[in-house]
């Protein structure tokens, strides 16, 4: 198979999304046999090493979020590149302008094409003041995944809202993995909390991913605050982006930075409780993380969340916006060691049904059906094409 994989963000900066993307691409070429063309911006100081061959697309930095880049159209010698690769299967990942031109080249020449959905990116515009542009956003992205010959969704929730958009079942589950041997219990370490003055008695309320607006630093910040004057709790700030400072009205809290490898997995191991507030994720890769972690999760009732938290043994789901319940669930778990405690193996227990490889496998399954002869095709009892819905890789 040959694939040409078109995305916003392949390597430029670490996020949920592209990591997803990476792994797809190492596991199609390691163990599917295909050959994958990656067409994304790229910058001078890119995060991580791409997996697969990574073609650079011209591009401009986004005026709000400048660490972003967008392509402004497919050029010209783009367009020579991919009819060169002459892809088996277009992939595209993200619903820019790239995106947009890429399905435009697919549906010329009637190749197959897939999108992905790993961002949710509507929900973003009130975070930026930007939320008069929700009825054009909402017509794009309608348009853009009905344009699609199969959309990829990454939880049941997304899944069946995609199929009631699109009104046909041509819509699958590309599910996450999360590598449980980096992220674990055993990774916990005092030394670790006491070298950044973290008293052992303390309870430590974890805030992991981009600290940027839609991951809901404003509502962490407000519910720590309230907890601060009365609970014995450290908040924990990993990651890194341009809302850091909103933290500084938490001056008892412990910002680690970007964090990878084995620094990472020491520093969310070494919490005791993650607060997610974010209703904004398409998946929740932290999510996974802090529970393979043996974390406890109290989190918005998002699907995201929803999809991975099991309410009342894996975590707590909170009405979004409802900063008493957060606090409320919050001081249960300070209070109660062997309940926080419990909930955290069970957090573990539970992160062991997401893995990697059967994630990726799901999408190179879709891809071979895709590319079947038409014989091979056969109908389910509700009448969905069968060939095309990938096993999940998760119960």
């Amino acid at each position: 198979m040959r694939i040409a994989l078109f995305t916003g963000n392949y390597n430029y900066v670490r996020e949920g999304a592209n990591q997803a993307l990476n792994r797809l691409v190492a596991h199609l070429e390691q163990h599917a046999g295909a050959a994958v063309r990656v067409y994304s911006p790229v910058t001078d100081t890119p995060a991580f090493e791409p997996a697969g061959d990574l073609v650079p697309v011209p591009s401009i930095a986004l005026p709000v979020r400048s660490e972003f880049r967008l392509a402004l159209g497919l050029p010209r010698a783009t367009r020579r590149d991919l009819t060169r690769f002459a892809p088996d299967i277009i992939h595209v990942a993200t619903p820019d302008i790239l995106g947009t031109r890429a399905q435009t080249f697919a549906l010329d020449r009637r190749t197959p094409l897939v999108v992905s959905l790993h961002t949710r990116f509507e929900t973003y515009l009130d975070y930026y003041g930007l939320d008069w542009l929700r009825p054009v956003v909402d017509r794009h992205i309608h348009r853009f995944y009905r344009r699609a010959d199969h959309v990829l969704a990454p939880t049941p929730g997304l899944v069946d809202d995609m199929r009631t958009l699109r009104g046909d079942d041509r819509v699958s589950l590309w599910s996450r993995g999360v590598d449980r041997d980096l992220f674990a219990p055993s990774h916990r370490s005092l030394e670790w909390r006491r070298a950044r003055g973290i008293a052992d008695d303390r309870i430590v309320i974890l805030f992991f991913g981009r600290l940027v607006l839609e991951k809901g630093v404003e509502e962490y910040v407000a519910i720590l605050r309230e907890l601060l004057s009365s609970h014995p709790v450290t908040p924990l700030v990993v990651g890194a982006g341009p809302a850091a400072e909103a933290f500084a009205a938490l001056p008892s809290a412990v910002l680690t930075g970007h964090l990878d490898g084995q620094e990472l997995a020491h520093a969310v191991a070494s919490a005791d409780i993650m607060l997610n507030p974010s209703t904004t994720e398409a998946f929740g890769n932290v999510v996974l993380e802090a529970m393979a972690s043996g974390l406890p999760v109290v989190s918005a009732d998002a699907p995201s969340a929803s999809a991975l938290i099991v309410e009342g043994e894996t975590g707590h789901l909170c009405t979004p916006g409802d900063r008493r319940a957060y606090s409320d669930a919050l001081v249960r778990l300070i209070a109660d060691g062997d309940a926080r405690r419990a909930m955290g193996a069970a957090a573990r227990a539970r992160s062991a049904a997401f893995s990697w490889h059967a994630a990726s496998e799901s999408v190179a399954r879709l891809y071979r059906a895709i590319l079947a002869p038409p014989r091979q095709a056969r109908t389910d009892g509700d009448g969905v094409s069968a060939i095309l819905a990938p096993a999940p890789s998760h119960p």
